[in-house]
């Protein structure tokens, strides 16, 4: 018995993401359409040519110039596609789903969406039989993430809701108190939102902040103590650094990816269980009024984006989910070229 090829498998189909390689090691990334070509200042290459040949080709372009022709993986499209907002980068993402201990399965609660990127590595890891609800404050940003996701996977995705309000609000009506197995908070003030999380998760279950900087460390962290819900919360950052390996020159790469953000996690304590007091506390816990006013949106940061920037991420996720969608339609044989005799 024979089984369907998945969909970002097999050899390349219109309506496919394709990620083009230069001879400088530049990458472009586009999407196969009927009679459309890749153009560069050297050249140019078309999409009819791509499609039917296998992932991993090296085509040449008019001018003889070699492209190495790869789907795009995960971490490859999310730092590529339409942002409605801020993305969680592939380290942080990766590590969300070791430390909130993801698991097939597992009903997970989500804020915010942004555009979709963590929602992603989240479906994935949960697998067809677990249950991602996501929530997201502003439309815009949700619908992008809608597209994103629909995009990169050719379907919407059966087992994923999206909740356009705040989660405080929001999550009672969606979860059920005690019914979620993991809670991750990717927003600008997650202690405002500690008990909504705390009462939809399940004795034993991980709460994960994902936080930018060390004045929201503190304060998350203080009111998941002063909650007396959860375990003593544990924070870590991420560095990348990559290593040039050629023969005997082997370095460190000059540029890294370092600081991004904080993740902290904690865990659900049983209802009336009393967390054992620490032997050794931080000297300077408290705050006052006028540290909150610190921690205001505009005194963190916060970007914020035209809403012209934003309909042209929204035209170019709906056109890029319109196109995958077309490919799903198609079937897997779709737009493949007969060999030759």
């Amino acid at each position: 018995m024979t089984t369907a090829s998945p969909a970002n498998s097999g050899p390349f189909r219109y309506g496919d993401r394709v990620q083009l390689t230069g001879p400088k090691n530049k990458l472009h990334t586009i999407a196969l359409k009927p009679g459309a070509s890749f153009h560069t200042h050297r050249g140019f290459i078309n999409h009819d040519d791509l499609v039917g040949l296998p992932d991993g080709s090296v085509v040449s372009n008019s001018v003889g110039v070699e492209h190495l022709a790869l789907r795009p993986l995960l971490s490859d499209f999310v730092m590529s596609m339409p942002r409605g907002a801020a993305i969680i980068y592939p380290k942080d993402a990766a590590q969300i789903i070791a430390q909130a201990d993801i698991f097939p399965g597992a009903r997970v609660v989500e804020a915010g969406v942004g555009s979709g990127a963590l929602s992603m590595w989240l479906l994935r890891a949960l697998g067809p039989q677990g249950r991602l609800f996501s929530f997201e404050r502003r439309e815009e940003f949700a619908d992008v993430a809608v597209d994103n996701v629909t995009t990169f996977f050719g379907h919407a995705q059966d087992n994923w809701t999206v909740t356009v309000g705040d989660l405080a609000e929001a999550l009672p009506g969606t979860v059920p108190d005690g019914e979620a197995d993991r809670v991750v908070l990717d927003m600008l003030a997650p202690w405002d939102c500690i008990e909504a999380a705390a009462d939809a998760l399940t004795p034993g279950g991980v709460l994960l902040c994902y936080i930018a900087t060390v004045t929201q460390l503190s304060r998350v962290a203080e009111a998941i103590r002063a909650s007396g819900r959860f375990t003593n919360p544990q924070s870590t950052e991420t560095m990348v650094r990559g290593w040039h390996v050629e023969g005997l020159a082997v370095r460190p790469e000059h540029r890294m990816i370092g600081h991004t953000g904080f993740l902290l996690t904690a865990r659900r304590l049983a209802d009336g269980a009393v967390l054992p007091e620490l032997k050794r506390r931080a000297s300077k816990s408290s705050y006052s009024d006028a540290d909150v006013e610190i921690w205001t949106p505009g005194a963190l940061g916060e970007r914020t984006m035209s809403d012209k920037s934003i309909r042209k991420r929204q035209r170019e996720a709906a056109k890029a989910a319109a196109l995958s969608l077309s490919k799903e339609q198609q079937g897997p044989d779709a737009g493949s070229v007969p060999s030759g005799d």
